[in-house]
């Protein structure tokens, strides 16, 4: 074997090495947005039914019951398309419902309420923290899959391309005030 064929050798498999790390970095970034979206999945569900738990509790006006009760219920049963449609409706509507801290004290003084009042307020914060952690997860796979070394050698496979879930998640002030007391 002459030097120049060794040489090549050495040089493709670096690169071959190089671009394997890369696809399997790729690969774990996919498997960080599946784990965020569950999380996100589980949090978006699990603030709906709260909601619909105080909504359907007695100690809020019927008005307010309904408007929640509603938007929880779409939160729900949207379908993938007009999941952040539906859970930007919710977050209004929480905002709308929980806007004076009245309600969120006729919440607590009803019978089992501090702990509805609790789990909500945490269910609402841990939305935006989830919502954060897969947006982000998405974001620095966006911008790997951006390299040209991943679109010229297709390191990502058939992996559809990562979308991040944008939807309002401001939280109820009144609720927000209360986490923090």
């Amino acid at each position: 074997m002459t030097p120049t064929l060794i040489w090549t050798l050495v040089v493709l498999a670096a690169i071959g090495l190089y671009l394997s790390w890369t696809a399997g970095r790729l690969d774990r970034l996919h498997a960080r947005i599946d784990a965020a979206r569950a999380a996100l999945d589980a949090q978006l569900l699990r603030r709906a039914s709260v909601a619909q738990e105080v909504a359907t509790s007695g100690v809020l006006d019927p008005a307010a019951s309904i408007v929640l009760y509603e938007a929880a219920h779409g939160a729900r049963q949207a379908e993938e398309e007009q999941r952040e449609v539906a859970e930007s409706e919710l977050s209004q509507a929480l905002r709308a419902v929980f806007a004076e801290a009245q309600q969120v004290d006729a919440v607590r003084d009803a019978p089992g309420g501090d702990e509805a009042a609790r789990e909500l307020t945490e269910a609402v914060r841990r939305v935006p923290m989830a919502r954060r952690f897969h947006n982000d997860a998405v974001g620095a796979a966006r911008r790997l899959r951006g390299h040209r070394k991943v679109r010229w050698f297709h390191l990502a496979g058939h992996a559809p391309f990562p979308m991040a879930f944008e939807m309002d998640d401001e939280p109820p002030s009144a609720l927000a005030e209360r986490a923090t007391a």
